[in-house]
């Protein structure tokens, strides 16, 4: 149940960490350093251990480790608690003690290679395009990415954009799929529209062939908008952006 299991350190790393803090604390300590392929490792098999240290958040796992003991046949241990060191400069995300789970956090948006130059591309604006089913956070990310400073895009919005009346496709929607897609004020009414390609795949690809190149195109004038801003960094928070 770890945060960001992919950027956990590799064993090796780890264990050459912890050799050198126990190097730094006490150069004479005796220690044997083990990988543990299960919850418990050596601690319910080994009948020379003697003390378990633990945090108050790892205490009832030390009584699970003697209960598991006990039923080995082995005496149980001595549980010692330690209390955790706070982290004075955790943010409101992050766990209050010192954690790996927040440093993990700490590398996400930290750029494992520089980007990619692509003689085709400007290099002003960078766009970064940001993705997601309902639900997923897209509105969230977009808006803190925009409280930094990047230019947003919501390829919603234009959606609605290109079928109001006067729109880029709303002459072509409405000679494709007829004059009972209308609301009485002249406007496409979406719900009509979305039963009618509902379920078939041929309306569909008729509907996004129309929609998607003039939403594209506009969101080509939006970058342009963003360049003339002299904004380096542009957001385009599409739903079907791979598609």
């Amino acid at each position: 149940d770890k945060v960001l299991t992919e950027l956990i350190e590799p064993y090796e790393l780890r264990v050459a960490k912890l050799r050198e803090f126990l190097e730094d604390v006490k150069p004479s300590l005796r220690y044997d350093i083990v990988p543990l392929l299960d919850p418990y490792g050596p601690s319910v098999t080994d009948p020379d251990l003697q003390c378990l240290v633990v945090s108050e958040e790892t205490r009832r796992g030390g009584e699970a480790v003697n209960k598991k003991r006990l039923e080995n046949g082995l005496p149980e241990l001595a549980l010692y608690e330690i209390l955790l060191m706070k982290d004075p400069d955790h943010s409101q995300n992050e766990e209050e003690k010192i954690s790996s789970s927040s440093l993990r956090q700490r590398l996400l948006g930290t750029l494992l290679r520089p980007p990619r130059q692509d003689p085709a591309l400007p290099s002003r604006p960078y766009v970064i395009g940001l993705t997601g089913g309902t639900g997923s956070g897209k509105t969230s990310i977009a808006k803190l990415l925009g409280h930094l400073g990047a230019f947003l895009i919501d390829a919603d919005k234009l959606g609605h954009a290109v079928y109001v009346p006067g729109g880029p496709a709303y002459e072509q929607v409405v000679a494709a799929f007829g004059a009972e897609i209308l609301n009485v004020d002249g406007t496409i009414n979406r719900k009509v529209l979305g039963a009618k390609v509902f379920r078939n795949q041929e309306q569909l690809k008729s509907l996004t062939d129309t929609v998607w190149p003039e939403m594209a195109r506009m969101v080509k004038e939006q970058i342009g908008e963003a360049d003339a801003q002299g904004k380096a960094v542009c957001v385009l928070d599409a739903a079907v952006l791979l598609e």
